[in-house]
């Protein structure tokens, strides 16, 4: 971004963008809390998981507040505006994000606390693996305003949608053939579900990113047209 007369102007818009990357960095890390939390069953992982969701939620407070009163006070416009909306909309989807952590791992809580009982057998670390990816990427796209890592995950959120087709699929077909998978079943895809939003919200911040550096809004466009549009 374009350095400014006033020093400290400077020196807030760099402070938002910083405890942007550290709300980034406290979500991802509850996203990897839940996930492991559901193989290993560890339930202070899980409860832990689950009392830190209001450390994201003061993270997103605080970082509304910043800009609210950078917009009042510095009157930004043009990259520095953007820059400010950009912020404020992706804090958003990284609280929801941190919603999401949370509901894996109180599904977590649910699946272990049964003991495991009747859970069919699914591997769902690929597509946590996917998301989190698409997550870090976004991420990084924000810290450097790289248009061409945020297209990436753009490009990458079909791939988790349809990783997620596939898991409903196979938990379809479990309680078809034995009715007492259907609790655990329905826990599982709850927690697909929520993974597959996150990659959504990645998915999102990348399309932040690109409206940031150049100005043009690229919600529900294709890809090609997406692709168009910035050539």
């Amino acid at each position: 971004m374009s350095e400014h007369i006033s020093k400290q102007f400077d020196a807030e818009l760099e402070s938002v963008r910083s405890r942007v990357l550290q709300m980034g960095g406290l979500v991802e890390e509850q996203i990897l809390r839940a996930v492991d939390a559901l193989d290993s069953g560890d339930m202070e992982r899980i409860d832990k998981v689950i009392a830190d969701d209001h450390r994201v939620n003061a993270l997103e407070v605080g970082l509304d507040e910043a800009c609210s009163h950078i917009i009042a006070r510095r009157q930004p416009a043009a990259g520095d505006l953007r820059l400010l909306i950009a912020v404020i909309k992706t804090i958003t989807d990284l609280e929801r994000i941190g919603d999401e952590a949370e509901k894996i791992a109180r599904m977590a809580k649910l699946i272990h606390a049964a003991g495991r009982q009747n859970m069919p057998s699914m591997d769902i670390a690929h597509i946590a693996d996917r998301a989190v990816a698409m997550l870090r990427q976004s991420l990084d796209a924000f810290a450097r305003l790289d248009v061409a890592e945020a297209m990436r995950v753009v490009k990458q959120d079909s791939a988790v949608d349809d990783a997620f087709r596939a898991i409903m699929r196979q938990l379809i077909t479990f309680m078809m053939e034995d009715p007492r998978t259907i609790t655990r079943s329905l826990e599982i895809l709850f927690i697909a579900k929520a993974i597959e939003r996150i990659g959504d919200h990645a998915k999102n911040m990348s399309e932040y990113v690109i409206y940031m550096v150049k100005g043009r809004d690229v919600r529900h466009v294709s890809l090609e047209q997406m692709e168009k549009l910035l050539d």
